[in-house]
């Protein structure tokens, strides 16, 4: 496995986060951003995950409730990689994937845009 500590993992998600563009992170509404290590178990090659109710579904019932949250797996993506460069691509990849899920983008739509 790729050595790389946790703070500078997490330096490179907040580099793919400076990467959106302004326009978008406008719009980017109670969503908060984590690095963890390991997925849940039963996903051992997670390398992201949205949790929360997506832009397109929130209606007027959408009122003090918790940050929707994104979570970045470290191992996972260190596992996978060989090198910091596809670190560096992979980690900016996974972030606009689960930015899209905050989006309303589904799955099937990110893999025809090259986000899968």
């Amino acid at each position: 496995m790729l050595e790389m500590t946790r703070e500078e993992f997490e330096e490179l998600v907040a580099e793919a986060l400076d990467r959106i563009p302004p326009e978008l992170t406008r719009l980017m509404d109670n969503v908060a951003v984590f690095v963890e290590d390991e997925p849940p178990a039963d996903d051992p090659e997670l390398l992201g995950l949205y949790e929360g109710t997506p832009l397109t579904d929130r209606g007027e019932w959408y009122a003090g409730v918790l940050p929707d949250r994104i979570t970045i797996y470290r191992n996972p993506t260190l596992r996978m990689c060989e090198d910091r460069e596809s670190v560096v691509a992979e980690t900016e990849v996974t972030v606009v994937h689960e930015i899209a899920h905050h989006f309303g983008i589904d799955d099937d739509r990110l893999h025809e845009l090259g986000y899968g």
